[in-house]
């Protein structure tokens, strides 16, 4: 069994403090903690941290999500998109039903129609 495993520490200023974020993926879970410095740290300090600390962290909380999906082709949103606005809206079982019966009349009332033109034709 292989077991695949990436971390990165970003560290930046969000000018305030000096912070460290720190993604870790493992097997397909993704994880994020996210460290206040402070002050600038320096090289020695980060390593200090990484090498002391690192393990302590909390990455996925009490829950893991799942890494995302590849992005779909902007295009294909689209069409998916217009195709989910063309379907009618969640319904509840009455309305349905009353459609149903509706569409159900449409078709016995085109029939009796067409059968009388063709009585009527004769």
């Amino acid at each position: 069994m292989q077991i695949s495993v990436s971390s990165t520490l970003t560290v930046y200023h969000d000018g305030q403090f000096w912070v460290g974020l720190a993604e870790h993926v493992e097997d397909g879970r993704y994880g994020v903690a996210r460290i206040v410095f402070g002050a600038e740290p320096s090289d020695e300090e980060i390593l200090r941290f990484v090498v002391g600390k690192w393990e302590k962290l909390s990455f996925f909380g009490d829950k893991a999500t799942e890494t995302s999906k590849p992005a779909k082709n902007p295009k294909r949103r689209a069409r998916e998109a217009a195709k989910a606005l063309k379907r009618p809206a969640v319904s509840t079982k009455a309305q349905q039903a009353l459609a149903a019966q509706r569409e159900a009349m449409k078709r016995e009332s085109a029939q009796a129609r067409s059968q009388r033109r063709a009585d009527e034709a004769e």
